[in-house]
């Protein structure tokens, strides 16, 4: 397959693409459109000042609009492509839909021009871990390797210059996988499925249907890698074409009982490489940047980076492996999700929960009962109050159990923020 023609055989060569959306996701579409020789333009509903770091990087030749989509700029589009923060249930989608105008999102570009195998890895939780792990398991064993996608290096930046001897792991959600239609991984990973996002998905129902569109496209050729211990993953598993890999099953836990091992081990065997390939990745692995990072040590007190945790299962993740009790900061803009789950184990492990952003009345609402919640204006407030809050021997966390766009401009700005705060404290 040559580098300017797509699986389906169309050519962007002179076609109009206007992408929708201009962050990390959307720039690097537009780009790519303009080294397939194709008229790029971006239309990005928020003003150019909020996107200006990621805008920084647009070619100079796409043509671009800020501060709302207009329909003439889009009304006469050969293909409309969609930035994963963008909503399928917005006007120009319904513009683009009336003229027939084809509608696909980044991930589903990059797959049309892709001539390596893909590795794609989804779940409501440890996506970015168990991307990473692999992509440095395959590195250990001599594979070139991309790591992209939801992890913070669109696809669509790299596949251009991908060959068939490479491998790609890709961390996908379910905001890119709903935009997808051809898209088919070698190996589509599902790590489990909890509550999240039903601020943009409608229910839990429609949320599963755009994680299993990981494998809508797979043949016998290729393989589902899929968590045992998930019933409705279990019963999905039945109706796919793809060869099935259970991992976390109760034979398998002997090794390690980590499930992000265990799917990565799952990986590893498909590709031929060697347990004591992966065991050795993981003795030295350190973790990934905003997933219970440790900060520093300030009087005895240990401040963690978890920023990533953006639903309450990622938050109980987080505090079931605490040894020491914890002083929270919790909130950012909800995703709709029950955090009363946690009740019991906030009661277990918390002193106190300092809660911030829209989702802080919430916050009070579920705990107070069970561990005292104060509202804080701003996570500077919060960590200064957990300095005074914490005594030697416990830790504050940052675990949010929201998304953080009400504050910052993603999980990570609001993890290095929360960094700057506490290396400022010493």
């Amino acid at each position: 397959m040559s580098s300017t023609t797509m699986h389906s055989g169309i050519e962007l060569k002179n076609k109009k693409v206007t992408i929708l959306g201009a962050a990390r996701s959307g720039v690097a579409a537009a780009n790519m459109v303009v080294r397939l020789g194709g008229i790029a333009r971006l239309s990005e509903f928020k003003h150019e000042l909020a996107v200006q770091n990621d805008a920084r990087e647009l070619h100079p030749d796409v043509a671009k609009e800020f501060g709302g989509h207009t329909r003439s700029f889009i009304e006469d589009s050969d293909y409309i492509i969609l930035s994963p923060g963008v909503r399928k249930d917005i006007a120009p989608i319904q513009w683009a839909k009336a003229k027939n105008i084809p509608v696909m999102g980044e991930i589903e570009l990059g797959f049309l021009f892709c001539r390596a195998p893909i590795i794609a890895v989804t779940g409501s939780n440890g996506k970015t871990t168990v991307s990473t792990l692999i992509a440095e398991v395959l590195k250990k064993a001599g594979r070139p390797v991309c790591l992209c996608g939801n992890i913070g290096r669109p696809f669509t930046n790299f596949v251009l210059d991908l060959t068939e001897k490479d491998i790609v792991v890709l961390e996908i959600s379910s905001f890119q996988l709903e935009s997808t239609h051809q898209f088919r991984p070698h190996v589509g990973v599902l790590l489990n499925f909890s509550e999240n996002h039903l601020d943009r998905h409608k229910d839990l129902k429609e949320y599963f249907e755009a994680k299993c569109r990981l494998f809508a496209n797979q043949t016998e050729k290729d393989w589902a890698v899929l968590n045992c211990r998930q019933p409705r993953i279990r019963r999905m598993a039945k109706t796919l074409k793809a060869e099935v890999s259970f991992f976390n099953a109760p034979q398998k836990r002997r090794a390690n009982s980590n499930p992000n091992y265990l799917a990565v081990m799952d990986v590893a065997r498909i590709f031929g490489i060697l347990p004591s390939v992966c065991q050795e990745v993981f003795e030295n692995f350190k973790g990934v940047e905003h997933r219970m990072e440790l900060v520093r040590t300030i009087d005895g007190v240990d401040y963690i980076n978890d920023s990533k945790s953006t639903t309450a299962e990622a938050t109980r993740w987080a505090l079931e492996r605490l040894a020491k009790p914890a002083v929270m900061i919790c909130g950012g803009r909800d995703k709709n999700i029950d955090f009363s789950a946690l009740k019991d184990l906030v009661k277990s492990k918390a002193r106190k929960i300092l809660a911030i952003g829209e989702a802080r009345e919430k916050l009070q609402t579920t705990f107070s009962d069970v561990v005292p919640v104060e509202p804080c204006a701003s996570l500077e407030e919060a960590v200064q109050h957990a300095r005074k809050e914490a005594q030697a021997g416990d830790c504050v966390i940052i675990t949010p159990m929201c998304a953080s766009f009400d504050m910052f401009q993603n999980f990570e700005h609001r993890g290095r923020v929360f960094k700057e705060i506490v290396n400022r404290l010493v």
